[in-house]
């Protein structure tokens, strides 16, 4: 609806990182088969959020992505500012490149508001809390159901 399919992914990926032992590398391919994502495209949203500051990677081996701060640290905010851009909070949702109270476009009164709220949401919600509600089997992180959630208890029975 109002975040890209980039931003989409790159938060069901932190999720999925977050529900995984802290300091515990990724492997894209894992991570794209899991959630049934293009590998070639999440792999540059990853890189992305290396640079970002959000991830660590790693080559080689034992190479990866896992997530630089606990989950707790990191909110929903934080990506969408790296995947969005700053335009996500301050463009004008009718395209206008001006648009303030003094110049307003005819949606701003009441978009304002609402975007404000959007952005409390996203700032409230962490990798922690949202990783949680996965792994507890309530909620769901791919349109099929369970799948991260089963791969996860198949991994740690191994």
């Amino acid at each position: 609806m109002i975040l890209s399919r980039t931003t989409q992914y790159a938060i069901q990926a932190l999720i999925y990182m977050a529900t995984q032992p802290p300091g515990v590398a990724v492997l894209n391919r894992t991570m794209a088969e899991s959630l049934r994502s293009p590998p070639t495209y999440l792999a540059k949203i990853l890189q992305e959020l290396c640079r970002g500051d959000l991830l660590y990677s790693f080559r080689g081996k034992q190479g990866g992505f896992c997530l630089r701060e606990r989950g707790d640290k990191i909110n929903l905010m934080q990506i969408v500012r790296i995947t969005e851009g700053p335009g996500f909070t301050e463009d004008c949702v009718l395209g206008l490149k001006v648009c303030s109270e003094k110049t307003a476009c005819p949606m701003h009164a009441k978009w304002w508001p609402i975007k404000q709220e959007i952005v409390k949401l996203l700032q409230s919600q962490t990798l922690e809390m949202l990783a949680a509600r996965v792994v507890s089997g309530k909620y769901q992180l791919t349109d099929f159901p369970g799948a991260v959630l089963h791969e996860q208890r198949d991994a740690s029975s191994s």
